[in-house]
């Protein structure tokens, strides 16, 4: 079955990628792409429609799938309108506030929602290691490190919440540190978390365990925007099979 795939963001950084990467596989094609300011212009041969008439392209044109990468108000106004349309939604976004992330969680009950903060394979095998590596260090101080672009607006990212979630289930971890400054010694238990931004870093991720008289360094880097494309096209070919509920990227590539 070839997967319809809408993209809403589509002349943004991920907006671009996601449809060079749908339009580049055989088993999709991208039946409408949005964007809040579209100026008549194509991406890739897609024709870049207006946001604003999003809830009739989404019902007219039948996707099996939508693909976000935008804003958590957007975000939540996109899926709102795939469950009046009975489309799956996936998306990328991140910096959802308790309101914004609970309505996401409320569309899961009549649609397909994969909510994922990073797409890359490679940072979901860092997911999967990094609780090993805190239950058999335990103990040991515990740093992240995150480097994105000096465009990126929510810090931590949430692929370092995502860690930071990983590593304090399997540990025993006080309160998260952002930063010091001045006179700031380490407390016992602490999780330090530095969120650096500049340039046009596609996204790093660096989790420090030391003590023991040893430093064990877990890191992810990330070269081009593309592979998180390619990670989210997956899923949106992924779940268009799938009944309603809340899906992970773990749910994706364990298949």
């Amino acid at each position: 079955m070839t997967a319809r795939i809408g993209v809403t963001g589509a002349t943004g950084r991920m907006g671009r990628e996601v449809i060079a990467a749908a339009t580049a596989r055989e088993d999709c094609e991208v039946v409408f792409a949005v964007n809040r300011d579209p100026d008549g212009g194509t991406v890739d041969g897609v024709e870049i429609e207006s946001a604003a008439e999003f809830d009739s392209l989404v019902a007219d044109r039948e996707p099996t799938a939508v693909i976000d990468f935008t804003g958590p108000e957007s975000a939540v106004d996109y899926v709102e309108a795939c469950v009046d349309a009975d489309v799956a939604f996936v998306t990328g976004t991140t910096g959802f506030d308790d309101d914004q992330y609970e309505a996401l969680e409320a569309a899961s009950e009549d649609i397909a929602v994969l909510h994922a903060p990073n797409f890359a394979r490679g940072v979901q095998a860092l997911v999967n290691v990094v609780g090993e590596a805190v239950r058999n260090l335990q103990g040991y101080d515990v740093e992240l490190v995150e480097t994105h672009h000096n465009g990126k607006r929510d810090a931590p990212s949430g692929t370092a919440n995502r860690l930071l979630e990983e590593i304090e289930a399997n540990g025993d971890f006080g309160e998260r540190t952002h930063g010091r400054e001045g006179e700031s010694p380490r407390e016992e238990a602490e999780i330090g978390v530095h969120a650096l931004r500049a340039g046009e870093i596609t996204g790093e991720h660096e989790i420090l365990l030391a003590g023991n008289h040893e430093e064990v360094r877990l890191t992810h880097r990330a070269e081009d925007r593309g592979v998180f494309a390619a990670g989210a096209v997956d899923a949106a070919v992924w779940i268009a099979g799938q009944k309603a509920g809340w899906y992970d990227f773990s749910d994706v590539i364990s298949e």
